[in-house]
């Protein structure tokens, strides 16, 4: 008989679950139901019985690891605390996030436990099995997996399940099994968190938007001139206005090796597409691009799909947006950010 086990950790402020945790609990609440096993939640954390606490109305065995060796994260004490929970727990299936606290340490305790591991799972069903789904080469192939190896270890792409709804805080505490954890002599140490200024960021994973820059900004425009600063200062004000996260196609942030004008603040890391990243956004809206492979690949899973173009009929307009703006970026978006001004 399966068994399940949902591992999540606590977001950075220490007292709640974070969203990707939550997406997990989803996943693990429904394939529990539909296999009509029993299913187990752990929780990592400083605190972690309060946090379980807001899974109380799940009807889970809640077990936790807590101290505050398990505030921040690193690989000794994470991965200890994770092969306690499933020591503790004995689950044939194992789902996790795919985030990076998680990630990086799932593949380590999997090996402990004498498992397999399968990442980047966008879905989980089958009648008389698990059959897990997952996409290869840059999203264009999907391939359901299913294993007799147990425990399964199942790390979940974010973004593809709903977020569990936690009980109000005024609830009832939840049982709450505390499991304790030898931890290895600690050889590293958190002294700090360095990030970038919010000003600068402009990769947000839980955007409503993904604004997407093509090369066209940095193209002659009608009056024969390139105008790149302009169109930084546009697209940084409607990132800044919006809260949107930037995307950008390949063409674009090659054009750094290119020794061409370029927008400063574009690295591979906003490139999606082909040959980028897959973003799971609610909305996007494509400006200055062109071609139909990079969007096809790139904004599978986008819901909703806007375009500005001045040609109705590039490969990226007919077909692949639901709605195509025939008009000039630059004029749309300056007057963008006067409306929200």
């Amino acid at each position: 008989m399966e068994s399940i086990l949902v591992l999540t950790h606590v977001d950075d402020g220490g007292a709640s679950l974070a969203k990707t945790s939550l997406e997990a609990v989803t996943a693990g609440m429904n394939l529990a139901a539909r296999l009509n096993v029993p299913l187990s939640i752990g929780v990592i954390g400083p605190d972690s019985a309060r946090a379980a606490s807001a899974l109380a109305q799940t009807g889970a065995h809640l077990l936790a690891v807590s101290g505050e060796a398990f505030a921040q994260t690193r690989y000794s004490s994470d991965a200890a605390a994770c092969e306690a929970l499933c020591r503790a727990a004995q689950p044939t299936i194992v789902i996790a996030p795919g985030c990076a606290r998680i990630a990086r340490v799932a593949a380590g305790v999997a090996y402990r436990l004498g498992g397999v591991i399968d990442a980047h799972i966008t879905a989980m069903g089958g009648t008389e099995g698990i059959e897990a789904s997952r996409w290869f080469y840059r999203q264009r192939l999907e391939a359901i997996i299913s294993r007799d190896a147990r425990p399964w270890f199942l790390l979940l792409d974010p973004g593809t399940n709903p977020a569990y709804e936690c009980a109000p805080e005024e609830a009832a505490p939840a049982d709450v099994a505390q499991v304790a954890v030898e931890l290895p002599r600690q050889r590293t140490a958190v002294t700090g968190l360095r990030s970038p200024a919010q000003s600068g960021e402009t990769i947000r994973p839980d955007a409503k938007l993904l604004f997407v820059a093509g090369a066209g900004w940095t193209k002659k425009q009608p009056d024969g001139q390139i105008h790149t600063t302009d169109a930084a200062r546009l697209i940084l004000d409607f990132l800044k206005a919006s809260g949107a996260s930037l995307g950008s196609s390949k063409s674009l942030v090659d054009q750094t090796g290119d020794n061409q004008q370029v927008l400063p603040f574009l690295t591979h890391m906003n490139q999606i597409g082909q040959t980028g990243a897959t973003p799971r956004h609610r909305k996007g809206l494509s400006t200055c691009c062109y071609g139909e492979e990079p969007h096809v690949v790139g904004w599978r899973f986008i819901s909703e799909r806007r375009a500005i173009s001045l040609d109705p009929n590039c490969g990226w307009a007919r077909g692949k947006a639901d709605v195509v703006y025939v008009a000039d970026a630059f004029q749309v978006m300056a007057e963008l950010n006067t409306l929200f001004s």
